[in-house]
């Protein structure tokens, strides 16, 4: 099954977004956007992980989360990445997460399961546009992004997390762990 591993901002948070991006372009014209509900913030991609594993991703989870301080963050900023066919529209976190991601990086080790390692750059997909629309309309919505600033909230629960893939993808939460 293929599995990640997230912090989801609360509802608050991902409402003032979602109330923000619908003046967007992307938005309007429905371009590809990434539903609400399936946005949240990848701490750890761990791929395709066999049935057998999951229990060592959980306890990679809570391994994670004890002793660590639960972080205050904001949806703050935003950009891209790509360009062209490629290009992914994000919204930005503003606040540490840099500790947890070491700590659960450690845990995933430690339990010889795999994940990207790729660099860190916290953030939120909020539309994957490609080249769909005009690049002037990309480039305003960037823009647009790049002054969003929205509630500040606590990152206080990490969740190991299913990804279905097809033409309706979904999210299945498979174990959630509280930070602190």
């Amino acid at each position: 099954m293929r599995l990640f591993v997230a912090v989801e901002p609360p509802a608050e948070a991902l409402d003032h977004l979602a109330a923000f991006t619908a003046g967007l372009a992307v938005v309007r014209t429905g371009t590809r956007v990434t539903a609400r509900h399936l946005w949240h913030v990848t701490l750890a991609f761990l791929g395709e992980v066999p049935e057998e594993r999951v229990a060592a991703a959980v306890a990679a989870v809570d391994g994670t989360v004890a002793g660590q301080d639960a972080p205050a963050l904001q949806i703050s900023g935003g950009g891209r990445f790509g360009r062209g066919r490629f290009t992914i529209m994000w919204a930005g976190i503003d606040g540490d997460l840099r500790p947890l991601r070491l700590a659960l990086a450690k845990q995933l080790r430690r339990s010889r399961l795999p994940y990207d390692d790729k660099r860190f750059h916290p953030h939120l997909t909020v539309a994957r546009p490609g080249d769909r629309l005009p690049r002037e309309e990309i480039e305003s919505d960037v823009d647009a992004l790049k002054r969003y600033r929205g509630p500040r909230w606590t990152a206080d629960r990490l969740k190991l997390v299913r990804s279905h893939l097809g033409p309706k993808p979904r999210y299945e939460t498979m174990h959630e762990a509280r930070v602190g």
